[in-house]
């Protein structure tokens, strides 16, 4: 049985459903995906999920909370890991009017997702590394895992409204994640937490904008 890895990028994952304007999608259950995109001769031996935990700039108290809440609801799945990086505070600067305001730039998803599927790959935890991204910086790790196992493979899964022609040729294949897949891959409207609280789907994510 050929056994796959799964690797999300986090927020590539949300800004590709964003730009498309899937809302409704944003409370995907990750594992039932990846069930979804590999072959009915594999077997699913886990998903890592990298993300950011969103900063507290003053304005964005909701987006917070429905973004622990998901979170919360990713940590009931079985055999999902969620691996956190942080954003970083940056000045930023407007060249035509000199405006100054401060940004925050999310960091460290992608030398996670380096880390970490290296490290799988050393302990043969798959024998298929499926990449949920589009992120071309994920390039050289895509390229060095090939060179130094040549007997796995890597697959890249691109999320909606995403692309990247590199990491498309880095990879031993590549295809687009439909919305068939994502409509079909949607948590429960209520999911329980081991100490028995309810998390209750946001409602702002029940319906995309109009």
């Amino acid at each position: 049985m050929n056994r796959v890895m799964v690797y999300v990028d986090g927020f590539n994952l949300y800004f590709g459903l964003r730009s498309k304007g899937w809302r409704k999608y944003y409370w995907l259950d990750l594992y039932a995906l990846s069930t979804t995109i590999i072959l009915p001769e594999q077997t699913l031996s886990g998903v890592h999920y990298f993300t950011s935990r969103i900063r507290n700039t003053g304005d964005n108290v909701a987006d917070m909370q429905r973004q622990t809440t998901y979170l919360e609801a990713l940590g009931t799945l079985p055999d999902v890991q969620l691996h956190f990086g942080h954003y970083l505070q940056k000045r930023r600067r407007c060249h035509e009017c000199g405006a100054k305001w401060k940004d925050y730039e999310e960091k460290m998803t992608d030398v996670n997702i380096a880390v970490q599927l290296l490290t799988d790959a050393f302990d043969d935890r798959f024998d298929t590394a499926m990449l949920i991204s589009a992120d071309s910086d994920l390039t050289t790790p895509v390229r060095k895992l090939r060179a130094q196992f040549p007997t796995k493979k890597l697959i890249v899964a691109f999320p909606p409204d995403r692309r990247s022609a590199d990491l498309e040729k880095a990879a031993h294949a590549a295809f687009p994640i439909g919305e068939m897949k994502l409509r079909q891959s949607q948590l429960p409207a209520q999911v329980q937490r081991a100490d028995g609280f309810i998390l209750q789907r946001p409602t702002y994510w029940q319906q995309d904008p109009t």
